[in-house]
């Protein structure tokens, strides 16, 4: 026993770690943001490893408030307090969220947070201490997205296989026999009811066809992903051909088609899933106007992407439709086919092709004023970012 003593004292008196070493220690772990706060919340310390993580020089941050790193939605819920109450509780905060850098990136991180206190037990401040698990963060949640992408897969699969057997069989099978019965009477027939049951045929066989091609696009966009090819596009020029295509059906029910968008506004998106897009939410708002009435295009920049808004001075809908909108049942389906020619999976269609740009679909609709359909797509290439996962915890000792 009397030698283990005289064996510390010995390494003791050999080397007294200093502040200095201490401080060395900290700066050499640049894969951890370390600094400490003073009783204010003020930052009086910052580590190289923080800035190399934040893009904050020393001489930045020194003095600044420690809810410069949270984001704007955190700091609006008050977690920096949070953290910090929980600390002085606890001894010691744990949380994973993400943090804002310098230049507006953000970066997930395990964080830990405790009291400061001196010899005498009086409180000095805290310490944050922050790594980098953004990475580990893209790759859980792209893992989550592909299970999720799966699901969905075998879901719209599902709907093809009921819609080919539903709504297309059954319509198909009354062709048959509508041909067969001309087939066998031809002859006995007046002219006029010959004709007149043809014209019948014809418009059943073309709106079967017009729902079999949605059904194509729709199954493109979810099998055959190497036809997808988005760039940079002006938005003006799809816009136009979109009017310029559909201004006859809009002049018949004299229907403005009408556009404010600035002149070279561009997105990041597939040109023939944008037309596609856009012809149908326009060609649906010409189906659902009155006479007279007026369709406005507009778009308007936010967090690095375009809202576009399609608003219509038509029908409306109530929030019961609205709510079922992008999420139609088989029955919902039929009824839209034989009302508005294929306008149910149309919308579904949007929402794929949206969806795999990036982008999203929702509606704001009054019945008897009009509808506003609104989505949204990215202005440059998306950066390989995974969005609206659920909140994922790791094990600090890792």
């Amino acid at each position: 026993m009397k030698d283990q003593k005289t064996n510390n004292k010995i390494l003791k008196d050999q080397y007294i770690p200093t502040a200095e070493f201490y401080s060395q220690l900290i700066d050499s772990l640049e894969d951890y943001s370390i600094f400490t706060l003073d009783k204010e919340l003020l930052i009086n310390s910052w580590s190289s490893g923080s800035i190399k993580i934040f893009g904050y020089e020393t001489d930045e941050v020194l003095g600044k408030h420690f809810d410069i790193i949270f984001t704007e939605e955190d700091k609006k819920n008050g977690i920096p307090k949070v953290e910090i109450d929980a600390a002085l509780k606890e001894g010691r905060a744990v949380d994973n969220r993400w943090h804002v850098c310098k230049d507006g990136g953000k970066f997930y991180a395990y964080g830990l947070v405790f009291p400061l206190t001196g010899k005498d037990g009086e409180m000095l401040g805290y310490v944050k201490i922050l790594r980098d698990l953004t990475e580990r963060k893209k790759s859980e949640d792209a893992i989550k997205k592909y299970v999720k992408d799966l699901e969905e897969l075998n879901t719209h699969k599902e709907s093809i296989l009921a819609i080919l057997s539903h709504d297309l069989r059954s319509p198909l099978a009354g062709i048959i026999q509508g041909t067969d019965y001309l087939k066998k009477n031809i002859e006995k027939m007046k002219t006029a009811d010959a004709k007149d049951m043809l014209e019948h045929l014809h418009k059943a066989a073309t709106d079967e066809l017009g729902m079999l091609d949605y059904l194509v696009e729709w199954a493109r966009i979810k099998y055959a992903s190497e036809v997808f090819s988005p760039s940079k596009i002006e938005l003006t020029k799809y816009v136009m051909k979109v009017f310029e295509t559909l201004k006859e059906t809009a002049s018949v029910h004299t229907i403005n088609l009408h556009h404010e968008i600035e002149e070279n506004t561009t997105v990041f998106a597939d040109g023939k899933m944008l037309l596609s897009v856009l012809q149908n939410i326009v060609s649906n708002a010409i189906k659902h106007s009155h006479k007279g009435g007026k369709i406005t295009i507009r778009a308007k920049t936010k967090d690095e992407k375009i809202i576009i808004e399609i608003k219509d001075t038509g029908l409306g809908m109530s929030k019961e439709i609205q709510e079922k909108l992008f999420t139609p049942q088989m029955s919902a389906l039929s009824k839209a086919r034989k009302e508005n020619k294929g306008a149910g999976i149309g919308l579904l269609l949007v929402k794929g092709f949206l969806e795999k740009n990036g982008g999203e679909i929702w509606v704001e609709s009054v019945e008897g004023e009009g509808s506003s359909f609104y989505f949204t797509l990215p202005l440059k290439k998306p950066l390989d970012k995974i969005e609206g996962a659920e909140k994922i915890k790791f094990d600090e000792n890792e």
